[in-house]
Order: C-alpha cells, then sequence, then structure tokens
C-alpha cells in the first residue's frame, strides 16, 4: 500500500470518527437524560443490535436454509376507497424489505394475481398451499392515514393493525405461530408541511418506514435507526 492510499484511509477513518462525535454531542444536547456511557459505546463500537421479535418468541428464523414466505394484506374497504390500492403496495414494501435482509419471498404480483383468479378464497392459509410456502405473513390494515389528526395541510402517517405468522405444514394445513400489534406514526418527531413535499412522494416515504416497521419484527436492526426518521 502506497502513502498516499494510507493517507486516503486514515483521513477517510477520521472523519468517521469526527461524524460519530458529533452525534454524540447533538444527541447529548437535546434529548432528556441523556446517557453518556450508551452514548460513548454507540461511538466506539457501534449501536447495539436488536434481536427480531419473530426469532425471540419462536425460535426460529425466517432466513432459515429452505424456508419461503408469502405476504398478503388486508384493508377495509375505506381504506381501500381513500387510499386506492393500499393493500397491495404494502405487500410489495415489505416484500421488498425482507427481501433485502435475506429472505426468500414469493413474488406480491403472483400472489394478487392468484387471489384475482381466486376470489373465493378467505384464510391466508390457502394462499400458504397454493404457493407452497414454509410461512404466510398476514398484515391487516385496522387504520392507515397520511395527513396529521385534524389537518390537510400537514402530512404524518398512521397505521394501525395485526401482523399474523401462519406456519404451513406438508399437507398444506396451517397454523397460527405469531401474532404482533403494530401502531405506527411517521414522522416521529413532528408533522410535514404539505407544502415542502408532494402526496407521492410522501406516501413512499411512509410505505418504506412502515414496511421497515413490519420487517423489524422479522430481521435484526440497530437502535439507531430510527434517528433519521425523527425529523
Amino acid at each position: 500500500m502506497n502513502s498516499f492510499s494510507l493517507k486516503q484511509r486514515i483521513h477517510k477513518r477520521f472523519l468517521q470518527t469526527v461524524s460519530k462525535l458529533a452525534l454524540v454531542l447533538i444527541l447529548c444536547t437535546t434529548l432528556s437524560g441523556c446517557n453518556y456511557f450508551i452514548l460513548l459505546g454507540y461511538l466506539i463500537g457501534g449501536p447495539p443490535s436488536i434481536e427480531p421479535d419473530f426469532d425471540a418468541q419462536t425460535s426460529k428464523s425466517l432466513t432459515d436454509k429452505d424456508v419461503t414466505v408469502a405476504i398478503v394484506c388486508y384493508a377495509p374497504l375505506e381504506l381501500q376507497y381513500n387510499f386506492d390500492g393500499i393493500h397491495n403496495d404494502l405487500a410489495k414494501y415489505t416484500t421488498f424489505q425482507l427481501h433485502q435482509h435475506g429472505v426468500k419471498m414469493v413474488n406480491p404480483d403472483r400472489i394478487r394475481a392468484w387471489m384475482d383468479e381466486n376470489p373465493d378464497w378467505d384464510k391466508p392459509e390457502e394462499i400458504g398451499e397454493a404457493f407452497d410456502v414454509t410461512y404466510v405473513i398476514h398484515i391487516e390494515l385496522h387504520k392507515y392515514s397520511l395527513y396529521e389528526e385534524n389537518s390537510s395541510d400537514l402530512y404524518r402517517g398512521r397505521a394501525e393493525g395485526m401482523v399474523t405468522v401462519y406456519e404451513m405444514d406438508e399437507n398444506g394445513e396451517g397454523d397460527k405461530l405469531y401474532s404482533k400489534e403494530i401502531t405506527s406514526f411517521y414522522p416521529l418527531r413532528a408533522p410535514r408541511a404539505t407544502s415542502e413535499v408532494t402526496f407521492s412522494k410522501f406516501k413512499k416515504e411512509y410505505l418504506s418506514r412502515l414496511s421497515d416497521e413490519i420487517g423489524r419484527l422479522f430481521y435484526e436492526y440497530y437502535r439507531g435507526d430510527d434517528f433519521t426518521h425523527a425529523i
């Protein structure tokens, strides 16, 4: 390695350390009850990882060998009327998040086509049998909005629902293995003015955020990941 490359690496590492230190100082001045030891640990070794809730509760993992997963999302007709295709969009976004974290997923377009061809289906396990998967994740949206309460000039994504996992057996039967309520809102600190961002862009931002929150039930994440979502 020549001296110029070595200087580049040292300079890059120095900038990374300074950036981390700046973040720690900002947090210590803006957050109440700042724990300096925790923040110092973040500076030195990075943020601690958090085990997926699904793994902790079931002692299983979606990334285990030969595991395949299908996602189906349900939203009441009222939500579909106000947010056209929200159930399909959320299924796609969550599928993408899990795929990005090493989970073998069924293409959501294939699932949607099957549901269109089989309009009488009424149980998530039927989808699991049709696609011969290990697990079916059923996302049921109860509430969904992109606006701050009692406002048409401020964006704030909000959602409530239930995530349920069915484990399929060799006979195509499914048993409920895991269930978790979800409550979500974004941005965390303050709503966003509608003059700052278009509706379609904010919708995509919140779908990405919401699908990541759901995905975190199944993949590892870090305590510092929410810092970028605070504003």
